[in-house]
């Protein structure tokens, strides 16, 4: 694999994106957290990814109680980026501050990795606008910064236009999952090769396809166990992105120390997929592209903007409940459970900002119809 940016940080990452919450279901559990954060240092990893838009600024604010007051700074590394499409971002002034704030939140003092966030063909003209590729350059001078670079959400001619445009991005945050390895709203596998093309080392995103690879469809299961007993599923995802090449590390979501125990089982001592399991990995690509599913991963990245307050992600993830297992009536459960006290798929009026917010480019007006009919019945 030669050397590339990266290369000797632990290929599992913390993803602050999901962490444990308190009984309100608004807050985050700190106490979990502080112990998730020690499991996942005592086995000698080393990367915190979070963003200024997770959980509202909490996410950055967890960081700093439960790692950054707690270890001596050279012991982690730590992530965040910057969103032009965050709440109160209307200005170039208002989009420089988010690296303020995030200090400030953190107590980090500088950012190992800095990202400019979900980057894509209907957002990447506002980082132009705002000046941020100047500013990120501008901030590691002063320190602020030691690597930046950008997470992205989009098709492989869009990830090779940008970076031609900026080969002074040090790295590249992407999906990489084995169900979007070539799945075509995705394309997992080109964009990596887009990257490694131009130099790029890669942090992993969605390796795990927001908790969906952690429980497969059952055709999936059966091929997984029938290769290996005892090895979790979410182990066969993490370990196919973190066996890639360039790879800086994977962040895995986790939500409990029980997720932290099991992803830590089987990366604390890390072994790359050798020829047979990779097999195994196409065999389970082979029975996924025969599951018909939203590929949602949950990012409620199109919730915010919604006129109705539609949970959309809660209600495609009851729909595949239907969908990938059948489960009409556990799907309408869940649907009912989610839409509690809120707009049901049926309240759309088309407005399409949620469509135009979603990475993964779903045809979320359609869905929500299709969803209304069999799950409002």
């Amino acid at each position: 694999m030669g050397d590339y940016l990266g290369k000797d940080i632990p290929k599992l990452g913390f993803g602050l994106m999901r962490l444990p919450k308190l009984a309100d279901g608004k807050n985050i559990d700190i106490e979990e957290t502080k112990r998730m954060v020690d499991a996942f240092l005592a086995a000698g990893m080393k990367y915190f990814d979070t963003a200024y838009v997770y959980d509202g600024g909490l996410s950055e604010m967890a960081a700093k109680e439960a790692l950054v007051d707690r270890y001596p700074r050279e012991s982690f590394y730590l992530a965040t980026k910057l969103n032009t499409g965050a709440q109160g971002c209307v200005d170039e002034e208002t989009a420089k501050k988010q690296l303020f704030t995030s200090l400030e939140r953190t107590g980090a003092g500088y950012f190992d990795f800095y990202l400019l966030h979900a980057l894509g063909t209907r957002n990447r003209q506002s980082y132009e606008d705002y000046h941020l590729w100047d500013f990120v350059k501008e901030m590691k001078e002063k320190g602020l910064i030691r690597h930046y670079g950008f997470s992205f959400h989009d098709k492989p001619e869009v990830l090779d236009d940008l970076l031609t445009k900026h080969p002074d991005a040090e790295f590249v945050q992407l999906q990489i999952n084995y169900a979007d390895w070539d799945a075509p709203n995705v394309q997992s596998r080109e964009c990596l090769e887009v990257a490694r093309k131009h130099g790029k080392s890669v942090t992993v995103m969605e390796p795990v396809k927001g908790g969906t690879l952690a429980v497969p469809p059952e055709r999936v299961q059966q091929i997984f166990r029938a290769a290996d007993p005892v090895a979790s599923f979410p182990s066969w995802a993490i370990r196919f992105v973190a066996s890639q090449d360039g790879i800086i590390t994977v962040l895995s979501g986790m939500s409990n120390l029980a997720q932290m125990e099991d992803n830590l089982s089987y990366m604390k001592d890390f072994k790359p997929l050798n020829e047979e399991e990779m097999g195994v990995i196409r065999a389970a690509q082979a029975a996924l592209a025969n599951v018909n599913s939203i590929p949602c991963t949950s990012c409620h990245y199109c919730t915010p903007g919604c006129p109705m307050q539609i949970p959309i992600p809660e209600i495609f993830g009851a729909m595949n409940k239907y969908l990938v297992y059948d489960q009409l009536e556990g799907a309408k459960h869940d649907y009912g459970w989610q839409t509690g006290g809120k707009s049901q798929a049926s309240a759309c009026i088309q407005c399409g900002q949620c469509e135009q917010a979603c990475p993964q480019h779903i045809g979320i007006i359609e869905k929500l119809k299709e969803c209304a009919a069999l799950l409002e019945a």
